[in-house]
């Protein structure tokens, strides 16, 4: 599955449903697909996910592979897969528009 994010004040952000649905909890909400938040909560969402994301930070990595990936792949962290969703939240807090995903 697949989750797209759209704002009127960026570009649509595509991400695997998995990953997708961990950023949702991390920004509050449920992982209801699709979903919406209004321009009004969206600062809110935004400072839930960085806190969030920054206390995932903190948490030593964890060691090993998941099921089929390569041994020499280096692991991509969920800061780094929610940074173009924070750039997303961000845009939309300052332009004040509403956030949507399906």
């Amino acid at each position: 599955m697949l989750v797209t994010f759209t704002t009127d004040a960026h570009a649509n952000i595509t991400m695997f449903g998995d990953v997708a649905l961990i950023l949702l909890r991390m920004m509050g909400h449920s992982k209801t697909v699709p979903g919406a938040i209004l321009a009004a909560d969206v600062p809110m969402a935004l400072n839930r996910l960085k806190t969030a994301i920054n206390a995932e930070k903190a948490l030593p990595p964890v060691i090993g592979r998941g099921e089929g990936e390569e041994e020499d792949q280096p692991a991509v962290s969920i800061a780094d897969r929610a940074l173009p969703l924070i750039n997303l939240l961000t845009a939309a807090a300052e332009a004040e528009c509403d956030v949507m995903w399906k």
